[in-house]
């Protein structure tokens, strides 16, 4: 039987477009038909060097009504994604969506509401892909290491060295600077391999000279009554990603990106891994039909709801509710 071979949109052609675009034609069922950045020099330069027979646009809605595409990948700013997500479903696409999946509670809500019909509509949440947090999921899902009793995670990147004129330094497009950015992606990876339910928050957070919040720190408690503690620093040195879940039974890790298994204070290698995989591949498997929409629309609300919970205790230096239920 022969597979669909699927025709892409790429909408943002910056860095992430390019790395979709790569995976995408790497896997083999599908063509990067058509670019579009708002900055043509972006999309001509993608084509140039990984898609030579898309066709260019600055304009998403001239880009829609001429191309034949069955889908379309979405790496635009934050505040673009609303529009672009609704304008690609309105006409049949199903899509892929880089996170923060829309830049307010309502626009996000209406979102999760339109997208239980229709076709399909995945957050880019790399790390529900990867093998490393499926290996960790399925660990504390098998319950046989006893109930979560605390969670640390430390990420660190060299972040606010590489932002200086983009969007990513412009509080108007991404308010929640370098924990709405590379952080959204750490939040969700935590929701999605403990299942808690975050319910409070206290946050400090600095912009260490930037335009945008830098360096954030919190101390979550969840409906499970379980602390965790966040910090993510985005003007490190190097990159670095360590989450511990300290369970009755031994701590589940992953650290310098393995993941580890600690008990009776010897700390060994976990395995069998799951499969590794990345977003593209995964949302190609989506339109296939032969698996499940790993991040859906709903798994963006919980991390937006705590973003915007945490940013507000920092605001405020006040403890902050989490209010996860929708309206």
């Amino acid at each position: 039987m022969t597979r669909p071979f699927y025709r892409i949109a790429i909408i943002g052609c910056g860095r992430m477009g390019r790395l979709h675009t790569a995976r995408l034609h790497e896997d083999g069922r599908a063509r990067v038909a058509t670019l579009f950045d708002v900055d043509i020099a972006a999309a001509q330069s993608l084509q140039r060097d990984l898609a030579p027979t898309a066709t260019v646009h600055n304009d998403v809605d001239a880009m829609l009504q001429a191309s034949g595409i069955d889908a379309a990948v979405i790496c635009t700013p934050t505040s673009a994604h609303f529009d672009q997500i609704r304008a690609c479903r309105e006409r049949g696409l199903a899509v892929l969506c880089e996170k923060p999946l829309a830049d307010s509670a309502e626009r996000t809500q209406q979102l999760i509401c339109e997208s239980q019909t229709g076709p399909p509509l995945e957050v880019a949440y790399q790390r529900r892909s990867w093998a490393t947090y499926r290996t960790l999921r399925r660990e504390v899902a098998a319950g046989c290491w006893g109930p979560i009793r605390a969670v640390t995670s430390h990420n660190a990147e060299y972040w606010q060295q590489t932002i200086a004129g983009t969007w990513r330094d412009d509080p108007q497009m991404n308010p929640g600077g370098f924990l709405g950015d590379a952080g959204s992606h750490k939040l969700d990876a935590l929701l999605f391999v403990t299942g808690l339910r975050p319910a409070s928050v206290f946050a400090r957070s600095d912009n260490c000279g930037s335009r945008v919040p830098i360096v954030t720190t919190a101390s979550v408690m969840t409906h499970e009554g379980v602390p965790v503690a966040l910090d993510f620093i985005g003007n490190a040195h190097h990159q670095a990603e360590d989450l511990q879940i300290h369970c009755e039974g031994a701590d589940l890790m992953i650290r310098d990106w393995r993941v580890w298994i600690a008990r009776g204070n010897v700390v060994q290698p976990l395995g069998p891994p799951e499969p590794d995989s990345h977003p593209a591949p995964t949302f190609l498997d989506v339109l296939d039909g032969t698996r499940e929409n790993p991040a859906p629309a709903e798994c963006a609300w919980p991390v937006f709801m705590l973003t915007e919970a945490i940013l507000e205790s920092s605001r405020s230096g006040l403890p902050v509710a989490v209010e996860l239920d929708v309206d």
